[in-house]
């Protein structure tokens, strides 16, 4: 999944985002409205945090923007502004959540983790494909009744799989939900973490189910088409 941090509070902004990338997730970093905005533009968040004061432009006209022009991310906004009217003015424009300053970093994570099952059609919390499990909210991915141990980044990748089963995903793909604006498209990074993956939930496995399809990318299915 990946998230979009824009906050002018350099420290929060870093603070954040250090919880985010423990938690599996990518994530991208700004700290003014008009920026913010850039990166909006440019690509398609999971979630957007929205700080509302913002130098250059102020997270409120960011966010009328952004719905404006057909952004449908979920956007958890970050104020120090704690009166009602201010909540009705934030959730009227199109924010999904707010978030009184100061706020515990949980709560922050729990409400980030809420409004992104909201966006999803199924509510979901546990995947399962053969005999892997996934469980969100739990981080535990068992196969065969075996539990793996997976690195934050190998987590990620695994849960963008288990959402898109039986599709063929590209590396671009891949790289755009796992991997940060910064991203090396030329690098083999996608296909190093695949190959860890797999040595992972395969290895010792009678059935392979993370499959290569050869000149477009790779397949989560458990049969062994190609």
């Amino acid at each position: 999944m990946r998230v979009l941090i824009i906050e002018d509070d350099m420290s929060l902004n870093r603070i954040i985002s250090k919880h985010l990338k423990e938690e599996g997730y990518a994530v991208d970093s700004c700290f003014d409205g008009e920026d913010g905005l850039a990166y909006i533009e440019a690509m398609r968040y999971d979630c957007v945090i929205l700080d509302w004061m913002l130098p250059k432009r102020d997270g409120i006209s960011v966010l009328k923007e952004c719905r404006e022009n057909g952004c449908t991310s979920p956007v958890l906004m970050l104020t120090a502004r704690d009166s009602v009217m201010d909540r009705v003015s934030g959730l009227d424009t199109g924010a999904d959540d707010y978030l009184v300053k100061p706020f515990a970093f949980d709560e922050l994570m729990a409400r980030i983790r809420a409004i992104m099952r909201r966006k999803e059609e199924n509510k979901q919390t546990v995947f399962t494909l053969s005999d892997l499990t996934m469980d969100t909210t739990t981080h535990i991915v068992v196969r065969a009744g075996r539990k793996i141990t997976l690195t934050s980044k190998e987590y990620a990748l695994l849960e963008y799989f288990l959402r898109n089963q039986g599709i063929v995903l590209t590396r671009s793909q891949i790289s755009d939900h796992v991997w940060n604006y910064d991203f090396d498209y030329d690098s083999n990074v996608v296909d190093v973490y695949v190959r860890y993956l797999r040595n992972k939930i395969d290895r010792g496995f009678d059935t392979p189910l993370l499959h290569t399809v050869r000149g477009f990318g790779y397949v989560l299915r458990s049969d062994e088409e190609t």
